[in-house]
């Protein structure tokens, strides 16, 4: 009983871990990558007032907002790192992702044109050292030919905002500053490097953006979620098959040792079972006998190994907490698992699966067992008694 119980619930843990990477990766890409993007793929997207319009009176599209995407030196003191800049429109951009709720020091709306403002993600803020009002420099690798050779363009912006959304790879990688210094800085005239688009239904994306590309009319470059990040989706949903293959073995090893155990029942009660026989006992009757008993073990191993993977599955976050506190150690390293939280998903389709698998395994080993103990003869086994 004791092993079913722990290899279903190890099973039921870990499933639910790999469902909570699955839910919490769509959640925060969702909340910094926008459901869908068109880009231009030529230097800019011009007249990009008018396709923000046109694309917001679709139906299907909640919001737009325009965005310019950039890499850059970021100098902070002796401290430098290369990032992702990116221009955005702090009023139209709320409206698109969840870039404002996760701000933690600072406002996204501190934002403004001509004020060389700069928000930085709690990863990236750390590595250089900044706080809020710190000014920082951004280096660009396009230079300025003067007499004395090219000389790189750099700007001072100060930090008015730093955000965590709990992903290394933004927090460490991108920064925001508002669109038209954005397009300053970079060059970029009235135009921008694409729109962003929030749409109604995130899994109709794909059919929704290429929709309001068509309506543009101009040759457009356009991605979605799935097409963004579909790697990382893709070796979850492998790990996750891979994960209960293997696990399920563990609860195979358990049910075997059903079999085992049974099978040294019926060879110490070999008399017992002859004397039933003698006594009128038929061959079904002792077949049910042996059945009940492993199905017992099955049964109770399964509905307790349920409610022990619930229980820890419910409370993992907690536990995984007091355990990180407790003895000074770090499970998920953010900057290897996108991720530095342990979630965990409990999903009932999940644990009826495997209550039902562990229960027909358990049920299946029973078989053997009881079929030795019912042919067992009555002569031969009371022989030497």
């Amino acid at each position: 009983m004791l092993g079913i119980a722990i290899a279903v619930a190890v099973l039921i843990i870990v499933l639910s871990v790999v469902n909570g990477f699955e839910r919490e990766l769509k959640d925060r890409l969702l909340l910094m990558s926008a459901h869908a993007v068109i880009e231009d793929p030529r230097e800019g997207l011009p007249d990009w007032q008018a396709k923000v319009a046109g694309a917001v009176a679709n139906r299907r599209v909640r919001a737009a907002a325009p965005f310019i995407d950039g890499q850059a030196l970021i100098v902070h003191g002796e401290q430098l790192s290369g990032i992702q800049l990116r221009g955005i429109d702090p009023a139209l951009e709320d409206d698109v992702s969840g870039v404002s709720g996760v701000v933690t020091s600072g406002s996204l709306s501190s934002l403004e044109d001509r004020k060389f403002s700069i928000v930085l993600g709690e990863e990236l803020a750390k590595v250089l050292r900044a706080d809020i009002g710190d000014k920082v420099s951004i280096i660009l690798a396009e230079g300025i030919v003067t007499p004395a050779g090219v000389i790189p363009r750099t700007r001072r912006f100060a930090v008015s905002g730093i955000y965590r959304v709990g992903m290394y790879e933004f927090d460490r990688r991108l920064a925001f500053i508002h669109l038209a210094d954005a397009q300053r800085l970079y060059r970029k005239g009235d135009t921008v490097s694409g729109i962003r688009l929030a749409v109604n239904d995130i899994y109709s994306a794909s059919a929704i953006v290429r929709e309001v590309a068509l309506d543009m009319g101009d040759p457009v470059l356009v991605s979605d979620w799935t097409r963004s990040h579909v790697n990382f989706f893709r070796s979850i949903q492998i790990t996750k098959s891979i994960l209960f293959v293997i696990l399920l073995l563990v609860v195979a090893v358990a049910a075997f040792n059903i079999v085992s155990t049974l099978v040294m029942v019926v060879k110490d009660k070999q008399s017992d079972i002859a004397i039933l026989r003698t006594v009128g006992a038929n061959p079904s009757t002792i077949l049910k006998i042996f059945m009940t008993q492993g199905s017992i073990i099955g049964v109770v191993g399964t509905l307790a190994g349920i409610a022990l993977g619930v229980a820890l599955t419910l409370n993992l976050e907690t536990i995984v907490s007091f355990m990180e506190s407790a003895f000074g150690i770090k499970f998920l390293a953010a900057d290897v698992y996108f991720i530095s939280d342990l979630p965990a998903d409990l999903r009932m389709a999940d644990v009826t699966r495997i209550g039902a698998i562990a229960l027909a395994l358990a049920l299946v080993s029973t078989i053997y067992p009881a079929w030795r103990g019912a042919r067992t003869m009555p002569a031969e086994a009371l022989r030497y008694e």
